[in-house]
């Protein structure tokens, strides 16, 4: 993920605001689900838990994770972010016998930095979302190198109040599976239909262009839904899959919760 499945990954376009508010329209915003993330930040001193369950399938294997992001507002315009795959329950198949694999996923800390606020359709909200990934993970999810992306991030209210768009533009600095280091464009669109404020449909992509070093690129694309069961729970549905590229996984389910504190 969201990177990924570090990619993964996502998505609102509804504002947050500070601690205490009982304003009704003051509604959770999470990063998630989708692979985009938005540009506003949580508030100040909010804490947010944005969780989940995703299935990924690729040729000759599958595998199991809990992708979790941690969301602390610092104030009105910054958040620190600590973000990974979690624990990771890998299936492959080889020579007709299953092997298992279970560890953690690398973890990555950053920050978000909310610096345009919205105007309508002429102005979009904007953020700037960096992260550096140390050197973690264990078993054969670990790394040893320390990779990092930074990401421009963009809420956009188009002609119509129940439709926006998310676009995600950036860079990262990557190892591949084969523990190369390689630089890489990211790119993520989400398209949002609200048909009410607690409501969210959406289908979006998402571009590594390479994957990996000399490699190809890689999309994935996916869609869902999203309610507001609260003005501070979220819980999510979605599914995807790879059209392009080696890495994505064919197809993907995750199931999401979220909550602000």
């Amino acid at each position: 993920m969201s990177g990924s499945a570090s990619l993964l990954l996502v998505c609102a376009s509804l504002q947050g605001a500070g601690q205490g508010s009982k304003d009704p329209t003051d509604l959770i915003n999470p990063d998630r689900p989708g692979i985009a993330d938005g540009s506003t930040v949580v508030g100040k001193r909010r804490f947010q838990l944005e969780t989940g369950l995703t299935y990924e399938r690729r040729p000759g294997s599958w595998d199991l994770q809990l992708p979790t992001l941690l969301r602390f507002g610092v104030d009105e315009r910054w958040e620190i972010r600590v973000e990974g795959n979690g624990p990771t329950f890998l299936a492959t198949e080889r020579f007709g016998r299953t092997d298992h694999t279970v560890g953690y996923a690398p973890t990555s800390v950053g920050a978000k930095f909310h610096f345009q606020d919205s105007a309508g359709v002429r102005r979009p909200s904007l953020g700037l979302i960096a992260r550096v990934f140390p050197q973690s993970g264990s078993s054969d999810f670990r790394t040893e190198e320390t990779t990092a992306d930074v990401r421009l991030s963009a809420d956009w209210d188009v002609a119509s109040p129940r439709w926006s768009l998310n676009p995600n533009v950036g860079v990262g600095a990557y190892e591949d599976g084969n523990g190369r280091r390689y630089a890489t464009f990211l790119g993520a669109l989400t398209v949002n239909y609200w048909p009410t404020k607690t409501l969210n449909y959406f289908v979006d992509g998402g571009l590594s262009a390479p994957e990996s070093r000399g490699g190809r690129n890689a999309l994935t694309v996916d869609g869902g839904v999203a309610i507001v069961t609260d003005r501070n729970t979220q819980l999510d549905l979605s599914v995807g899959t790879g059209v392009s590229g080696l890495t994505p996984a064919r197809p993907f389910v995750a199931v999401g919760y979220s909550r602000r504190f």
